[in-house]
């Protein structure tokens, strides 16, 4: 499982070093592609494979299935991770994300996110002040 938050910088090549505790469980394959909330979202191989044949499950019948899948699947990417646990984020996923010199590096549950340092900041302090009615709503849904 991944889990935890990481600050790591992008190198003068354009790497990133994943977190020490998220290598053996990402593997040297990964799948980089578009997330949600401005971020980048980071699958181990196996795990890309289960979203992936959720989405081809959704159809092509609907339009908001059909641009779900494009935003998903057509910003994918497959990233080799190096001996020393560094990765190559294509310019157009940096763009993306905009994703500066520092990064915060969260894990997910079955996957990690890629976010900007500065865009992270914002987004955890506002998630924070939100928590206590997101737990009441989420457990009113029994998830929690």
């Amino acid at each position: 499982m991944l889990i935890g938050e990481y600050t790591h910088t992008i190198d003068d090549k354009k790497r990133l070093s994943l977190p020490v505790k998220f290598r053996k469980e990402l593997g040297k394959k990964i799948v980089i592609t578009h997330g949600l909330d401005n971020c980048l979202f980071v699958y181990p191989e196996n795990e890309w494979k289960k979203v992936s044949e959720k989405l081809a499950n959704l159809g092509v019948g609907q339009s908001d299935s059909r641009g779900f899948n494009r935003f998903m699947l057509g910003g994918a990417v497959e990233v080799s991770v190096d001996s020393i646990g560094r990765i190559l984020i294509p310019d157009f996923l940096k763009e993306f994300a905009r994703l500066k010199n520092k990064v915060a590096v969260i894990g997910v549950h079955a996957r990690a996110e890629i976010w900007d340092q500065k865009a992270w900041a914002g987004y955890k302090k506002e998630i924070e002040g939100k928590a206590d009615a997101l737990a009441q709503k989420l457990g009113d849904v029994g998830a929690i």
